[in-house]
């Protein structure tokens, strides 16, 4: 399964990218003034119309899906949970940093997930109950995995931070970890990469104190999973998905190290 959800993925970014080359996007604007392009819809047609003929037992919520009441979803033990562009903004900037985002749900965890890279060609995946993580670029693929950080000697942490969002209270934090460790280096990034980054040991830390939707996040918190990590709420708990009407994240935590060592430097 997870093999064809790369396939797919790798599909919907061919997509994407016959329309990066072009000088029309066709942005619009949704509802909640999040930009729509021509680039979102074909993905979304791509990945919707492979996975249901793929796996026509499993329901697939994507990001550009009409809206399912909370009755219909409750319902949902396994579900794909797609984002077909995340990193809308990236795209329409054209910095590159911008995913193809699909996940297998089980029971509220996401176990299987794809982000793919268009610009560059990189994917991540990561099986987690396989505990198998995987990046794969033009050179080959290679397991991945999320490191420690030496706490008691002070050293030296990069945290990766959104390129748009919730700049005052991770300036903050970032304030607050220097007074414990050496160096604190601060990169920002765009869409899930940021996940990535710690899932293959790049970053130690993505704090996320601003908004972000279940589908933005899915994907890439199963290859953080699998590559020993873990994505926890502000009260230390495991993020979760499917479990109210809102599709809307908490602020939560990206790290790769113990829970227990971060609940003691945030506190």
């Amino acid at each position: 399964m997870l093999e064809t959800m790369v396939d797919i993925a790798k599909s919907a970014g061919q997509e994407i990218l016959a329309i990066y080359e072009t000088a029309d996007f066709g942005v619009e604007m949704k509802a909640d003034d999040s930009p729509l392009t021509r680039a979102d819809l074909a993905a979304h047609h791509v990945i919707v119309n492979a996975l249901g003929e793929k796996f026509p037992e499993i329901p697939v919520l994507s990001e550009e899906s009409t809206a399912l009441d909370y009755a219909v979803r409750q319902q949902w033990q396994r579900y794909f949970l797609v984002d077909p562009l995340d990193g809308t903004k990236e795209f329409i900037a054209r910095n590159g940093e911008f995913t193809v985002n699909i996940a297998l749900i089980d029971h509220e965890v996401p176990a299987l997930g794809v982000v793919h890279v268009p610009v560059t060609g990189v994917t991540y995946s990561g099986d987690v109950d396989g505990q198998t993580a995987i990046k794969e670029t033009s050179e080959g693929r290679s397991e991945i995995a999320a490191r420690g950080v030496d706490h008691n000697a002070g050293g030296a942490l990069m945290v990766v931070g959104s390129r748009r969002h919730g700049s005052e209270a991770l300036d903050a934090l970032v304030s607050r970890l220097r007074t414990r460790f050496d160096a604190v280096q601060l990169t920002s990034m765009g869409s899930s990469l940021k996940l990535c980054l710690v899932a293959e040991g790049k970053a130690d830390f993505y704090p996320r104190l601003a908004p972000t939707c279940e589908w933005d996040t899915a994907a890439a918190h199963a290859v953080v999973l699998a590559a020993g990590g873990t994505v926890l709420d502000e009260q230390f708990e495991p993020l979760r998905y499917n479990t109210k009407a809102e599709l809307l994240n908490p602020n939560f935590f990206v790290i790769g190290d113990t829970p227990e060592i971060w609940k003691e430097l945030l506190s």
